[in-house]
């Protein structure tokens, strides 16, 4: 069903919105994706805090536009296109539709992404997928940090059993 002018300019007021409260925007063509395997990817993208959107290219490059995002023609991004907008996270939509896209072999694919305002190709998308996440290196900082105290640790508590382990060997020899 085709929409009307109103409701075209409510669909780009709220594309305008979400495109300026993002911190990145991924592109998605999803030509094979069943409306089931749609729903379960936007609940595994809202649990992250991303939002997933499906909108006309022209509304989405308008949008874009509107929030002088050069770079993007979007009426040329290949096939049907999906947003999916991360809030929180600059890598979590990207991996997330990663992660989603090997499950579902050839159903979904990267067209292209938004990071600082600039254009992203695919492959720079896919990349972007590979990169840890903020938890994952936090992790990482925090056992970096903790290993000398661990490693300062068990050297001393070495000592302590070497120096049991002679007292020990002194009281068999007495024994």
């Amino acid at each position: 069903m085709a929409k009307n002018k109103e409701q075209k300019g409510e669909i780009l007021r709220n594309l305008k919105t979400k495109i300026n409260d993002s911190k990145s925007i991924v592109f998605a063509k999803y030509d094979a994706l069943t409306v089931k395997e749609n729903e379960d990817l936007r609940k595994q993208l809202k649990a992250e805090k991303n939002e997933y959107l499906v909108a006309k290219k022209t509304l989405i490059g308008l949008a874009l536009e509107e929030n002088n995002i050069k770079g993007v023609d979007a009426k040329n991004l290949d096939g049907r296109v999906a947003i999916v907008f991360g809030y929180e996270d600059e890598v979590s939509p990207a991996k997330i539709v990663d992660k989603f896209r090997k499950d579902h072999e050839g159903k979904i694919d990267f067209v292209g992404g938004i990071l600082e305002n600039k254009f992203l190709s695919a492959d720079e998308v896919n990349s972007l997928a590979k990169i840890p996440s903020k938890e994952e290196l936090y992790a990482k900082l925090v056992g970096s940090l903790n290993a000398p105290v661990s490693g300062f640790v068990n050297v001393l508590a070495g000592n302590m059993r070497g120096f049991v382990n002679v007292l020990k060997a002194i009281e068999e020899k007495k024994a």
